[in-house]
């Protein structure tokens, strides 16, 4: 006995490369769980079998070392559209996204990291259950700090890998009851308890498990209820490269007014554009030759006029801007906002969007990156300031109206004004940046925030992917990447607050306390 432990010890003093190699493939395959691709059996399999490689190493360097590497690999694919990106601007080397990817993961990489740390902290000289529940509990905790620390990024959450196909939310459907942090730890929790079963040959329970996880995965949906208002929702297909283009404004235009047009007199609806929708300034006050550069008509009020005559009499458009912040006469700085209009050209509400995008609507260290050649990917000399955060915006007969602007969807338990619930999310985005892989993902992320708070989300975006998602994670109706189309219906009803929404970020923390807890009981019980 005395000298199988001196080999371990041993082997942990000197760790060989292929357990580590070993990790770098299973952080790859685990990110193959995510959209577009959505392999969620591998992706549950990998995360069980870095588990099982993290309980044959004591040492917390060691630990720290594995989970870094696999976070690495892990977010490395999982945000491999973000080089795309590169490509739709002239300020930098397009080379340089393919650049950007691997060093943004060595930052997230960290997060995982820390999590097989803490799960060595809390159940040292153990591995098991022991072992696997003080992971799940870290990895709660880790993934709910990423989306805070400097600034946050919560792109793709482990657990969004338990999101069913458009029909079927899967075991998602639990997200009321957990928060998106806490899904995630259940899908840790999933992945190790397989491997540690199959590791025992432990074949019949280890059936009976995937029997429940497949069951879970393919459950039927709720039954669908429809609401009252009715919506028409515009994708118009305009590809970013285009899309600040002052040569196709006219065109982008036409567009979306011919996808938008009332096809019936009178027709009492919301009409819901994408992020950047429109190009003009339609708020008054500015100095006249910012409308001059931007505004066909180079004064506000007609181009709100215009907007009102394609939507039609008793309608009510919401829709991506651009607002200015003017100090001294100049921009000081833009605003991404929603601008809610009415049928007479009135601006009826107004939005601006609180979650901005690091290096994409401002440059962080602007008085160091700047001379050193980094700029925004988004075009334009100045940068966006945030809004105050969720709002929701009465539009009387229009109901009332969550919003959130692209990015600010993935951030579990920030979507919802807490002291005035909405009727449905609105979500435009422009999403013509990111490839083919970032657009599935962040509409699964949308599919998450509708679940975790009960309520409709309304997509409409500039390319792809737009639709309409029930309260149950369900895709109503949707238009494909790519693809020019119009989605008309009766917005679906927003289901009574969960405890997700009445809790927020606080009940996936109490589920990584307990499991906190009962990693450290089954430690001191063995002891």
């Amino acid at each position: 006995m005395k000298s199988e432990r001196l080999i371990l010890v041993r082997e942990i003093k000197r760790p060989p490369m292929a357990r580590r190699m070993a990790v770098f493939g299973l952080g790859f395959a685990s990110a193959l769980g995510f959209q577009p691709l959505g392999l969620w059996p591998l992706a549950l399999l990998a995360m069980g079998g870095f588990i099982l490689l993290l309980a044959q190493v004591e040492g917390r360097r060691e630990a720290f070392l594995l989970g870094w590497l696999f976070g690495f690999a892990h977010f490395t694919l999982g945000n491999s559209w973000i080089a795309t990106a590169f490509t739709y601007q002239a300020e930098m080397p397009a080379i340089l996204g393919w650049a950007a990817v691997p060093l943004l993961s060595l930052y997230l990489a960290i997060y995982p990291g820390l999590a097989a740390l803490g799960a060595r902290l809390l159940a040292p000289k153990h591995g098991g259950i022991a072992l696997l529940l003080a992971f799940a509990a870290c990895w709660i905790v880790t993934e709910w700090m990423r989306a805070w620390v400097f600034t946050g990024y919560a792109w793709n959450p482990f657990g969004v890998v338990l999101l069913g196909s458009f029909s079927r939310p899967g075991i998602a459907a639990l997200a009321p009851w957990l928060g998106t942090y806490a899904l995630s730890g259940l899908a840790v929790l999933l992945g190790g308890l397989a491997a540690w079963l199959a590791l025992r040959k432990w074949y019949v329970p280890l059936g009976v498990l995937a029997a429940g996880v497949i069951a879970g995965m393919l459950w039927p949906a709720a039954p669908d209820a429809d609401g009252t208002l009715r919506y028409t929702l515009v994708q118009p297909d305009i590809r970013q490269e285009q899309l600040n283009d002052g040569m196709f404004y006219e065109e982008n235009f036409r567009k979306l007014a011919n996808l938008s047009l009332p096809r019936k007199p009178g027709e009492h609806r919301l009409v819901l554009w994408p992020e950047s929708g429109v190009p003009d300034y339609l708020i008054d006050g500015y100095p006249q030759r910012y409308y001059d550069s931007m505004t066909a008509f180079g004064d506000p009020r007609l181009a709100r006029m215009r907007l009102a005559r394609v939507i039609g009499a008793d309608s009510l458009l919401l829709t991506g801007t651009v607002d200015l912040e003017i100090r001294n006469g100049r921009a000081a700085a833009a605003r991404n906002a929603v601008t809610a209009l009415g049928d007479k050209g009135e601006v009826v509400a107004g939005y601006d969007k609180a979650h901005l995008v690091p290096y994409g609507e401002y440059l962080p260290m602007r008085w160091l990156l700047e001379p050193l050649g980094v700029n925004r990917l988004v075009p334009g000399a100045i940068d966006f300031w945030p809004g105050p955060g969720p709002r929701t915006l009465d539009l009387g007969r229009w109901g009332q109206a969550g919003i959130q602007i692209c990015y600010e969807i993935i951030f579990s338990g920030e979507v919802v004004d807490p002291a005035r619930r909405p009727d449905y999310i609105y979500n435009p985005s422009n999403d013509g940046w990111f490839g083919t892989f970032g657009p599935p993902q962040h509409f699964a992320q949308a599919r998450l925030r509708a679940i975790e708070e009960g309520l409709p989300v309304l997509r409409a975006t500039t390319t792809g992917i737009s639709g309409v998602i029930d309260a149950h994670g369900v895709v109503r109706e949707y238009v494909p990447l790519r693809v020019a189309g119009r989605l008309d219906g009766l917005v679906p009803p927003a289901l009574p607050p969960t405890l997700f929404s009445q809790t927020g970020n606080r009940l996936p923390l109490a589920w990584a306390m307990v499991l906190a807890i009962a990693a450290i009981a089954l430690r001191l019980r063995r002891r």
